[in-house]
């Protein structure tokens, strides 16, 4: 049996649409996906670093073949492979690259922010310091030292292509990209990537 780590994205749940499809697309064929719950210590107290921390106690259990992560999912994969929490190949999708000062600026004023959250479908608020803390991020201004492919809409509504592209090619042009690593655009592909997990699948199935 293989092992897939899900790292959800912000605001998201490891009960969402799309590791749910990955489910029902893979576990008949004798995967399991584990997906832990994110939200650490909790949604209106979000703290990356207790992610990361989360993500990789979540692999020191299930020893994943592969880790995907998704949108902020993925800056947590990088996190966790940086520290050497995290040694399976990445898929990261729809991945928050090179989003940088946009956490904070996309933010409405205050000290608590309100954010539909689609796990508990109803506004949530969190605490401004955390979109603070995801602006002076850094986890991913370096690749990961393991094997990694990028699934990118090109029509993504929430993250820039644009800004992600960039990322890639600053990974490219380090020289340290792992041998196997690609980028993967897709036409058309919004945030979500719901109409896409197919592909996300047959990615898990070829990595």
């Amino acid at each position: 049996m293989r092992t897939v780590l899900y790292l959800h994205g912000f605001a998201s749940s490891p009960e969402g649409r799309k590791v749910t499809l990955l489910r029902e697309a893979l576990e008949p064929e004798g995967y399991r996906v584990v997906a832990p719950d994110l939200n650490r210590p909790s949604f209106g107290k979000l703290d990356f670093g207790e992610m990361v921390g989360e993500a990789v106690r979540a692999a020191g259990e299930a020893k994943p073949s592969l880790v995907v992560g998704s949108s902020l999912g993925a800056l947590v994969a990088l996190a966790a492979a940086k520290q050497g929490g995290l040694t399976a190949p990445l898929i990261l999708v729809a991945p928050a690259l090179g989003f940088g000062r946009r956490w904070i600026e996309k933010a409405a004023p205050g000290d608590t922010v309100p954010f539909y959250h689609y796990g508990q479908g109803r506004d949530l608020e969190v605490h401004r310091k955390f979109f603070q803390q995801m602006a002076d991020n850094t986890a991913d201004q370096e690749p990961p030292p393991q094997r990694v492919v990028v699934v990118m809409g090109e029509e993504d509504e929430s993250v820039p292509y644009a800004g992600v592209m960039e990322a890639w090619e600053r990974w490219e042009a380090s020289g340290r990209l792992a041998p196997g690593s690609r980028f993967l655009p897709i036409p058309g592909g919004d945030h979500g990537l719901i109409a896409s997990v197919d592909k996300i699948a047959d990615l898990v199935r070829s990595v």
